[in-house]
């Protein structure tokens, strides 16, 4: 079962970010990816973590774990985006 529970929540931090790389305000690359597959993959990721976290836990225990994994990964990608661009020494200016 400890296989199953890394699986969702790598699954729900992919999915998190297909999504965030999706989006045009993105700051990992200079480029987002394409909107429509990007996004269509991260709702069949971020749907395969829901369905690995209600293998896992009981009902209320994986809604409880799948929405704090949202809110944990959707904070935490365009932090670690911005930190690599420091490190890159680039200057994504705001318009």
């Amino acid at each position: 079962m400890q296989l199953l529970h890394m699986f969702g929540l790598a699954a729900i931090f992919l999915g998190c970010f297909c999504i965030y790389r999706a989006s045009p305000n993105q700051r990992w690359r200079s480029a987002p990816w394409p909107a429509a597959p990007a996004r269509a993959a991260g709702v069949a990721l971020l749907a395969f973590g829901g369905w690995a976290c209600l293998r896992a836990y009981s009902a209320v225990a994986a809604v409880f774990v799948f929405c704090t994994a949202l809110m944990l990964f959707f904070c935490l990608i365009p932090y670690l985006g911005a930190l690599i661009g420091l490190r890159r020494g680039d200057s994504h200016e705001s318009r």
